[in-house]
């Protein structure tokens, strides 16, 4: 690894994002012998930055050429969490399956296909996919919302969506996600006031996201 390189990996863990990618871009292709770990930390770079479109050109490189396998399959996980971002939800799908395919499994990877899953209208395989997350991290906070939130949505076995959304908030309660889901459970359980409040606190975090606009304009009817 040269100077440069390391200098702009130091950068990346110290979270100087934009340091590093301007450290990363100005490294001649004559030093990076063309490298995949170059395309890697500068797609990672981009992706920090929400510069998706960006990350995607330099991440896909990097499956389709780089040897390590440590660092395909965090590339695959990365490229699948920004194919959802960006509404490529099937191709999304597609790196998943394939990091499952390759004998790499975890929380994130199943969370990601319940997410999916559920967006395809596959409830109970959406379920599946939380209840394995689970099983291998039983604190793991997205597969706690996801599975929580699915199961309010569904309104199925309120009680535990509840508890498991609980969980995910007291891990990151400034998350609007979470702030959305319990709202949302308070709402299928009928109280009215603490799903406003959770609900007004999500959209105040997320301004303009759709799903929370959904469930805000739905409770505000009540």
């Amino acid at each position: 690894m040269t100077d440069s390189m390391k200098e702009g990996v130091r950068l990346y863990k110290m979270g100087e994002y934009n340091r590093a990618l301007s450290v990363f871009l100005g490294i001649p292709s004559s030093e990076s012998g063309g490298s995949s770990e170059l395309a890697y930390f500068i797609g990672l770079c981009f992706a920090r930055l929400g510069k998706h479109e960006d990350a995607l050109v330099y991440l896909e490189q990097v499956v389709t050429v780089d040897t390590d396998l440590a660092r395909v399959y965090q590339c695959r996980l990365t490229l699948a969490v920004l194919y959802i971002f960006t509404g490529r939800t099937r191709l999304a799908d597609f790196e998943l399956k394939k990091l499952i395919d390759s004998g790499y499994e975890s929380p994130q990877v199943f969370s990601s296909l319940g997410f999916i899953a559920y967006s395809f209208g596959k409830v109970d395989e959406s379920l599946e996919w939380y209840e394995k997350a689970l099983e291998l991290d039983e604190s793991n906070s997205t597969a706690l919302n996801g599975l929580g939130y699915v199961l309010a949505d569904m309104g199925k076995d309120l009680t535990r969506a509840l508890s498991l959304c609980k969980k995910a908030f007291g891990e990151n309660p400034e998350n609007p996600a979470y702030l959305d889901s319990l709202g949302w459970v308070y709402y299928k359980l009928g109280f009215d006031k603490e799903a406003r409040t959770y609900l007004k606190r999500a959209r105040e975090k997320l301004p303009g996201n759709k799903i929370i606009e959904e469930h805000f304009e739905e409770i505000s009817r009540v």
